[in-house]
């Protein structure tokens, strides 16, 4: 091995040390909880190279959501290799999203964090990646709508643009489980979960269907 290519490995192995320290963290005490200093410390590493390898905690976080997006593509994912109707594939896909937001919460909390807060100033690369691994989600759903436009299965839609606003309904939706016993009235939020990602999916068929 090459000086050039052992100091790539270890740059590798230094940025997995780090976002190891910041998960442990992270799934412990929350983001808004978390600081460089008690990661460098749980890393046992000195704040100086914390900060050489990211700018800010924000941009651990920001890695660390690439995780949590892998996960959510590989459970979309397979269920577009089922064998069912795209109408199927987008109602199975809208309660995955469901299930990812209560199976892996923290990692739903940072996508969560990053949507609701204004720009992060982030690498070139990371944001590249970051980019990259929503835009195969977006994919997927595009895909989902544009084999059932073709098959007749819905109506003419923009799949791109049904896609983004699939997702978007989703994510809104996840976030009245806190209204469940105020706003909601204690009407339960899976089954509220479940009629509007229904209603979302009718929306596209033919009005003959409806």
């Amino acid at each position: 091995m090459g000086l050039k290519e052992r100091r790539e490995r270890e740059k590798q192995a230094r940025k997995h040390q780090i976002l190891d320290a910041a998960r442990h963290l992270l799934f412990k005490k929350g983001i808004q909880s978390t600081s460089i200093n008690q990661i460098a410390r749980k890393a046992e590493l000195g704040v100086g190279t914390i900060y050489f390898y990211y700018q800010s905690k924000e941009e651990i976080f920001y890695a660390l959501q690439e995780e949590g997006l892998d996960i959510l593509f590989r459970q979309i994912e397979a269920i577009g290799r089922k064998s069912i109707g795209p109408d199927g594939k987008l109602r199975e896909t809208g309660m995955a999203y469901l299930d990812f937001s209560r199976r892996h919460k923290d990692y739903f909390d940072i996508i969560n964090y990053f949507l609701a807060t204004p720009t992060v100033m982030l690498g070139d690369e990371l944001k590249q990646r970051i980019d990259h691994k929503g835009s195969r989600i977006l994919k997927l759903l595009d895909g989902f709508t544009r084999t059932g436009v073709a098959d007749g299965t819905f109506r003419s839609v923009d799949p791109k643009k049904y896609a983004v606003m699939f997702w978007g309904a989703l994510h809104g939706l996840t976030q009245f489980k806190k209204l469940e016993n105020t706003v909601l009235e204690g009407e339960n939020h899976a089954h509220i979960f479940e009629y509007a990602v229904d209603q979302l999916i009718d929306g596209l068929k033919p009005k003959k269907e409806r």
